[in-house]
């Protein structure tokens, strides 16, 4: 198997070469990127498994990176973990609505960045398995026979339902917000509330049964499906 690729955008030189050399000890390949624009480069030319980006950074910013990352289908599935300094949680809330799968405030532990990406990178590998059926954790969906499996178990779900468990494992765990879950499990054109999404969500965690902690919510942003990890988790 393959090393996977991570890329740490940070202008701080010596922040940069601390977490590279980290990383390359648990066995990643890194590269380091000292502003946006160049990561951007970067990643369009040969996206990597994963980013580590800081907010702060010089000609384009984090959230702006992030923001380019996702509006660009070449880029849109690349994990993002963002790191800053501010701790706010308005800070972290924005990228996570950006589309950043997890965050670490500064000053962090090297070892607890290192899980964080071990983290977010077992979510991403939430891939078909060659026959069409997109897997995660005990979760299976079938899109060309419309069915959903727990653990081999068919489990029956409403239009809407199935819909929504579709476009939250599609996002490979990052989160997704209310509205995004609107348009694409109702329709853009559907006049509903935030409330409506959390009831079809709390109907689908029923139905999911033992696999129903899959589902997660993140307080303040939205949800996600994801296995394995509860950094971000609120689960209702």
């Amino acid at each position: 198997m393959s090393r996977k690729r991570i890329l740490v955008v940070e202008d701080e030189a010596d922040m940069a070469e601390l977490v590279a050399m980290h990383l390359r000890r648990e066995g990643y390949v890194v590269d380091v990127a000292p502003d946006g624009l160049k990561a951007l480069d970067l990643i369009r030319s040969q996206p990597p498994d994963l980013a580590l980006v800081d907010i702060m950074l010089p000609i384009l910013s984090g959230t702006e990176l992030v923001t380019e990352l996702r509006q660009d289908p070449r880029t849109s599935a690349v994990p993002v973990i963002m790191m800053t300094a501010k701790g706010e949680e308005s800070d972290i809330v924005v990228g996570l609505r950006l589309g950043a799968d997890d965050y670490v405030t500064k000053p962090f532990s090297l070892s607890v960045l290192a899980a964080r990406v071990a983290a977010v990178l077992r979510r991403a590998a939430a891939v078909t398995d060659g026959t069409g059926i997109l897997k995660v954790g005990p979760i299976a969906i079938d899109a060309d026979r419309h069915v959903v499996e727990v653990d081999g178990r068919a489990v029956a779900l409403t239009v809407t339902e199935y819909r929504l468990l579709s476009a939250l494992a599609a996002a490979r765990g990052r989160v997704l917000t209310r509205s995004r879950l609107i348009d694409q499990g109702m329709g853009i054109r559907a006049v509903v509330t935030d409330r409506t999404i959390d009831v079809h969500l709390a109907s689908l965690r029923r139905k999911l049964g033992d696999a129903r902690g899959c589902v997660q919510t993140v307080r303040g942003v939205g949800y996600r499906l994801a296995v394995g990890d509860g950094q971000l988790n609120e689960t209702t």
